[in-house]
């Protein structure tokens, strides 16, 4: 039989070429997804009694045949009698791309969204310049053979073909040869049916046999040749947790990850029915300070069935960085991004795994809180990303969220609250968290604080600015202040007050001097009544300046502040005996070296001089040890 399939777009195979995809290899993906849902259709008849056939252990099969420039896909699936081709081929699939092709001309290209209308079948028509369906049904009808050459005219005559299921047979076209080659589909299959739930066969392999127990020395290895399956159908996220082990999670670890030689810190096996269908597995794995890097690393699949790596919306946003798989029916197979962010369903999905993977979090810190200390280090970017990118995340982070010192010890923020309220408290009532962000660079500054017995964090992520400015926002009484934001005294101010040696006269002329001598633009010279024994000099980056500069360079924080010259305060310690020489030295030449040696140590104690300034510094105390 001959006919025509209706259609009023002028012949729709060249708008299928060019506007279904702008990937023409996903062809394969979608006809190994008709070819799996006509297994899996075959396997519930059978199970509810409807079909009364076997089912078997069946496979799709994948061949190459070079010679006629051909590409086959097998199945032994539920198949179709000539009434169904007509109708499912010819009929709905065509209506589908009508609309589609109407709908979608100028955007589909983007959109992707051909499955959205059952339309998998027909981008073997991107690849093929004629494709044949030679199928028979589970049924008594008898096979039959479809043949297409990419006009709207189709012929279905009867076929020799005593198994059932179904065979596609591309007839690939002169600028789509690449698919005639094993490493392209090999590659292909692996990419996109990795965890199809039917064993995929390509090809054979060879596999050693087992060495027999008296074998001579020289025995040489024989070989057996198997079907070369190149999918996981059971991979480890369609099994119940109960199921599986440590190492079974670590093992499919390294099957998504082939080249990752870490193993994950540890993983959050996700499984759900209601109101939506989910499952996977998300690892931790050891992370990098940088949050650009880390992305598209989770994998989404519609059962079993790669989508996309860019889970963006699906997944809450610093989630992204972890690794792993998720895989739901409710999300739409082929649907452009804007269209999955507006999918209630997705909210939902999003809202979900924030709320399991603070649960898994608690858990593990209730668990075993000593391991979870000692992975801190390589999940905090996470999670203080996450406490400021989603509310609901934040809510829970208490419980698990560590804060730790630079001497290693880790306190949760009411455990912080609670070790600190009586030494660091200042006269107002204020409870100041003392931070350093380079235990080596902030080195003497922790050192004063730890002498007056503070305790002093360290927290070093490139997003520290943000969350402890929300930290604060968040809890009355509260304020962190960098260790090296000013002296210490200034800090926690105490009630206790510093009698000054110098007269208000005194102190301007000290200023003064010291403002001639060292450079103005940068410095800002601040004279304080310390304790005799303190710093005489010293420099300190204001913590309001600072925090702002870094928040701009994370994005967010005031407006253009990234780009502000930097501003330092050169802290001027009255008490000093270094002030007093300074003040009772005539010898303005002796007066402006004392100065100009103070200011260069308390630069260099700051990784501040540098170039000239510091090679001049080290010349002239050199000479001076002549």
């Amino acid at each position: 039989m001959k006919g025509n399939i209706n259609v009023s777009v002028e012949n729709i195979f060249p708008l299928i070429k060019k506007f279904l995809y702008s990937d023409h290899e996903i062809f394969l993906r979608e006809l190994i997804s008709n070819a799996t849902d006509a297994t899996l259709k075959l396997k519930h008849l059978t199970q509810i009694g409807e079909a009364k056939v076997a089912y078997g252990n069946p496979m799709i099969e994948v061949k190459i045949d070079k010679e006629n420039k051909t590409l086959h896909i097998t199945d032994q699936g539920i198949g179709m009698s000539g009434e169904e081709v007509e109708k499912y081929i010819n009929q709905i699939a065509f209506s589908g791309a009508e609309e589609f092709l109407e709908k979608y001309k100028d955007t589909a290209k983007d959109a992707g969204v051909i499955g959205h209308f059952g339309l998998g079948f027909y981008s073997a028509f991107m690849v093929a310049n004629k494709v044949e369906i030679i199928t028979k049904s589970y049924t008594d009808a008898p096979a039959v053979r479809w043949t297409c050459d990419g006009s709207p005219e189709y012929t279905l005559e009867p076929a020799e073909k005593s198994e059932r299921g179904t065979e596609i047979i591309l007839h690939i076209a002169d600028d789509s040869t690449e698919f005639l080659e094993e490493y392209r589909i090999e590659e292909l299959l692996r990419k996109y049916n990795k965890f199809m739930p039917i064993p995929i066969k390509f090809g054979t392999k060879q596999v050693p046999l087992p060495r027999p127990e008296n074998a001579p020395d020289d025995y040489k290895t024989e070989y057996e040749t198997v079907d070369n399956i190149v999918n996981n159908p059971t991979p480890a996220w369609t099994k119940q947790p109960s199921d599986l082990q440590d190492d079974d999670y670590k093992n499919f670890y390294r099957e998504l990850y082939p080249m990752q030689f870490d193993d994950p810190l540890f993983h959050i096996h996700l499984n759900v029915d209601y109101p939506f269908n989910l499952t996977g597995i998300l690892y931790f794995p050891k992370l990098s300070m940088d949050m650009q890097i880390q992305k598209d690393r989770i994998q989404l699949y519609q059962n079993q069935v790669f989508v996309t790596d860019n889970v963006e919306g699906i997944v809450p946003e610093f989630l992204t960085m972890l690794k792993g798989v998720i895989d739901s029916p409710d999300i739409p197979l082929n649907v452009s991004r804007s269209y999955l962010q507006a999918d209630g369903n997705v909210k939902k999905i999003a809202n979900y795994i924030t709320r399991k993977v603070s649960d898994k979090l608690k858990s593990l810190f209730n668990a075993n809180r000593e391991d979870f200390q000692s992975k801190w280090n390589d999940i905090k970017i996470v999670l203080e990303y996450g406490m400021l990118s989603e509310p609901k995340f934040y809510e829970k982070a208490g419980d698990f969220v560590l804060y730790p010192t630079v001497d290693d010890q880790y306190f949760t923020l009411s455990e912080l609250k609670e070790a600190l309220k009586e030494q660091q408290t200042d006269k107002n009532g204020k409870l100041v968290v003392l931070y350093a962000q380079n235990k080596e660079t902030q080195h003497a500054a922790i050192e004063e604080a730890k002498e007056k017995g503070y305790q002093v964090l360290l927290l070093d992520s490139p997003i520290v600015s943000h969350l402890i400015q929300k930290l604060e926002h968040d809890n009355e009484n509260l304020t962190f202040a960098r260790v090296d934001s000013a002296p210490i005294s200034k800090l926690i101010e105490k009630e206790e007050t510093t009698i000054a040696k110098f007269s208000e006269e005194e102190k301007t002329s000290l200023k003064e001097s010291i403002e001639k001598t060292i450079p103005q633009e940068g410095f800002v010279v601040q004279l304080e009544d310390l304790e005799s024994d303190s710093t005489p000099f010293s420099i300190n980056q204001p913590e309001f300046m600072r925090r702002m500069k870094e928040m701009s360079a994370t994005g967010g924080g005031m407006f253009g502040m990234g780009n502000f010259p930097e501003m330092y305060h050169l802290v001027v310690n009255t008490n000093s005996p270094l002030a007093t020489s300074i003040l009772n030295t005539a010898d303005e030449a002796e007066k402006q070296h004392l100065i100009k040696q103070a200011f260069d140590l308390a630069r260099l104690s700051q990784g501040l001089l540098k170039g000239k300034e510091l090679t001049d510094f080290v010349k002239r105390n050199f000479q001076e040890l002549k």
